[in-house]
């Protein structure tokens, strides 16, 4: 186990505490996009119920009480793991957001700049879902299994026939052609963008 693995309320002892009066920062960052959802600080309560239930807790410094993210809203942080810096006195939770990180219903406390491209696209083709927009060529595909299938099929043709005539250019726009179709054919399946790279992750190590 990676020494700066934090699973266990033994492991946490190894954090550092007493640099900020029993608090530690902790650094929330979206497990599939990499991008960072929030700051907030934490105590060793906090952790404890952070590993207890699997989801984000943390301390308010200014009420002076333990609360849990998202327990009004809804918008809980879902824990993938947490991990400690070099110094041991800092937190990084990659978590699942259930829905927008930041008080003002942004994605993040730090506005779109954090956003990534696939997550917005993801976003976009689950509002088209909800929503379902008359004229929307995704709303089209999400309701013909058929068509879905087969635009999937010639996206992999047109990516592969670039690929075969070293067009570069060609070859990019194909590719991002077929992210798009592989997403709307994941979404379709209530899947997303996040499971996709969720196990890309766990392939990675």
């Amino acid at each position: 186990m990676n020494r700066s693995h934090l699973d266990t309320s033994e492991a946490l002892a190894r954090l550092d505490f007493d640099k900020l009066n029993g608090l530690v920062p902790v650094v929330a960052q979206d497990a599939a996009t990499g991008d960072v959802l929030m700051v907030a600080f934490a105590n060793r309560e906090a952790l404890d119920a952070t590993l207890e239930t699997g989801e984000m807790h943390f301390w308010s410094r200014s009420r002076g009480e333990l609360w849990k993210k998202g327990e009004t809203s809804g918008n809980v942080l879902r824990v993938r793991s947490l991990h400690a810096d070099c110094d041991a006195d800092t937190v990084l939770a990659l978590v699942r957001p259930a829905g927008p990180a930041c008080h003002t219903g942004d994605r993040t406390c730090f506005g779109d700049v954090a956003g990534s491209a696939l997550a917005r696209l993801d976003g976009t083709l689950a509002t088209r879902l909800e929503a379902r927009p008359e004229g929307s060529y995704t709303v089209k595909l999400l309701d013909d299994r058929n068509l879905r299938l087969k635009k999937l099929g010639e996206e992999v043709a047109e990516l592969v026939a670039a690929l075969a005539t070293s067009d570069r250019e060609r070859a990019v726009e194909e590719a991002a052609d077929l992210l798009y179709h592989v997403l709307v054919g994941l979404r379709a399946e209530g899947a997303g963008a996040a499971d996709l790279l969720a196990e890309l992750e766990s392939r990675a190590g």
